[in-house]
């Protein structure tokens, strides 16, 4: 476009001024928005500037500008986010660090809030229990992009009842959950990175069972802890609980205390083309009161199990275990227990388990049912190499139907595919006793 006439463009600025607040007129940056330098912000300064912050938050979110922090550090706290307020700052250079009380950021239904390129330090200071350093609640169409959070001594990111979109933040060091939404609308929760959490990475949980929907997707999760203990409820990095119709794809995760993955009465979760490394328990975990679970291309390289859909006696069934590669398992896990770790998949039912690879299994390759849970499984097309058993199968009095058919199972040292009543052998070949078994089905199975 051709340059305009210096006339014409006084003319057509001062034009557009008139449409802008007096407070926001005086900014010296109108184009890019409110500079929160003409409230009395003073970079480095050493007092708290919450006072100052909130004015210059106020205002920007009621004349709906975006309020510009230059570099620097802002010590401040309890800060309240409007409806409509947008706070931009300049990537790993802003930093707003925590000077007291229970939060640094929060909001309590404030719609179409925005933070951007800001560095929010919790500066170590504990915040209450079940707190986040940033701490919002019923906010819609929220956006958090390019921060980075860290020192948090309680949760990094907390939403409650909140839709909008999180992507690209760096969550470090949080003493409790990097990221945990309640009761949430949809979120999505992509290309973050998550390094160094107390007790879990990402957190998506309803209060009720019932439909959520929220992408977890690109994320990078390592190094979770889980330092309030449990057997499974902490120590994950990526959690899902009560919340339905969850999506968890490629992401990669490594190092956890616990799983990768783990949906606890998480209906109609998809975990797909996920990288899991260095799990201490199972890697990836479908459990208790779910229905239609797919679990499909991912691996796991290093966990106590690789992929468990279990459960069927708290209603825990109906999945999709396809395509996944699963390697060098362990045969413990965090917490102790019976020697069921080093398996690669285990089912219980109305399941199909088609085209996975398990190798490196000092237990179990693919465990079917447990006592009498067990019904309606297919096993086919799988490859199994170098575990103690190939396929273990229940075959104690009330366990239901399987087919195992068509797969491939080479150097297993103790059996190819065995019948097992708990967990002792009750057949150590199934291909040479499946008569004694009407219902199971065993046929055009290679085994070396």
């Amino acid at each position: 476009m051709p340059n305009l006439p210096l006339d014409r463009r006084h003319l057509m600025l001062g034009a557009a001024a008139a449409l802008v607040p007096a407070a926001a007129r005086s900014a010296p940056l109108p184009a890019h928005g409110l500079d929160a330098a003409q409230f009395g912000l003073r970079p480095g300064a050493v007092d708290d500037q919450s006072a100052r912050l909130q004015r210059a938050i106020d205002e920007a979110a009621r004349s709906r500008t975006p309020l510009t922090l230059a570099p620097g550090v802002y010590r401040a706290a309890a800060l309240r986010l409007p409806a409509g307020c947008q706070i931009v700052g300049v990537r790993g250079a802003t930093r707003l660090v925590l000077a007291r009380g229970a939060s640094l950021l929060t909001s309590e239904g404030g719609d179409s809030i925005t933070l951007s390129g800001l560095t929010l330090d919790g500066a170590r200071i504990a915040l209450p229990r079940n707190r986040g350093l940033v701490h919002l609640a019923q906010a819609k169409g929220l956006r958090i992009a390019d921060c980075t959070v860290a020192d948090a001594n309680g949760g990094g990111i907390m939403l409650d009842g909140c839709d909008g979109v999180v992507e690209g933040n760096t969550i470090v060091t949080s003493a409790d959950t990097a990221l945990f939404s309640t009761d949430g609308r949809g979120i999505v929760m992509r290309d973050n990175v998550i390094r160094g959490a107390g007790n879990g990475g990402i957190r998506v949980w309803q209060s009720t069972k019932r439909h959520d929907g929220t992408i977890v997707t690109g994320n990078t999760i390592e190094d979770i802890a889980s330092q309030a203990g449990g057997t499974g409820q902490n120590g994950n990095g990526i959690n899902v609980f009560r919340a339905a119709g969850v999506v968890v794809g490629n992401n990669v995760v490594r190092r956890c205390a616990f799983s990768a993955v783990r949906g606890n009465a998480a209906s109609g979760m998809q975990v797909l083309g996920n990288q899991c490394s260095a799990i201490g328990e199972v890697a990836i975990y479908a459990e208790f009161d779910f229905e239609g679970a797919v679990i499909s291309g991912n691996t796991v390289d290093g966990a106590a199990l690789g992929v468990v859909s279990t459960n069927f006696n708290e209603g825990g069934r109906l999945a999709v275990i396809q395509g996944n590669l699963i390697r060098r398992l362990t045969p413990r896990r965090p917490q102790g227990g019976p020697d069921t770790t080093g398996t690669g998949i285990a089912v219980e039912a109305d399941a199909a388990v088609t085209g996975n690879v398990v190798e490196d299994a000092p237990s179990i390759g693919i465990s079917v049912g447990v006592g009498k849970y067990l019904r309606d499984v297919t096993v086919s097309g799988n490859v199994v190499r170098r575990a103690d058993k190939g396929i273990g199968v229940s075959v104690a009095p009330g366990a239901g139907h399987m087919a195992i058919t068509g797969n491939l199972i080479a150097e297993c040292r103790n059996g190819a595919i065995v019948g097992m009543e708990w967990d002792k052998v009750a057949s150590a070949d199934l291909i040479r006793d499946a008569a004694r078994y009407p219902q199971l089905t065993i046929g055009a199975n290679q085994v070396r």
